[in-house]
């Protein structure tokens, strides 16, 4: 399966809100790191990190600004919105996708965001 297809079927899922859906994405030894936290393994870790804030939001999109695609990787500039209480929050960031070709599934998977502007933006409603 191409990187497209991976980073698309992910990105689908968590459109959907669906953290479970979304964790299914990931190979059992994939790691998903926020930076610059440590990262978490597995699809069960990824399910972990995802859902709090999906299971919060009333709606979430991940639009894709500029993404760039090889075989096996893809380069994601996007913008993350999430309506929380009726309230519309974006965060810029980047990712960085890496397929693995054996399985198609996401082997790991890099975000960069300011973890400050995200702290000033959803801390108090993530609590």
């Amino acid at each position: 399966m191409s990187a497209r297809a991976v980073v698309e079927r992910f990105l689908a899922a968590v459109g959907a809100g669906d953290a479970a859906a979304a964790a299914a994405c990931f190979a059992p030894d994939a790691t998903y790191a926020n930076m610059p936290h440590p990262p978490v393994r597995g699809p069960e870790g990824v399910r972990r990190l995802l859902a709090p804030i999906l299971d919060r939001s009333e709606y979430v999109e991940w639009e894709i600004v500029t993404a760039s695609y090889a075989e096996h990787r893809a380069w994601l500039e996007r913008v993350d919105r999430f309506r929380i209480d009726g309230r519309e929050y974006a965060i810029e960031c980047n990712g960085v996708v890496e397929v693995d070709p054996a399985t198609g599934l996401i082997a790991a998977f890099r975000d960069y965001v300011d973890l400050q502007v995200w702290w000033e933006r959803l801390g108090d409603v993530l609590g």
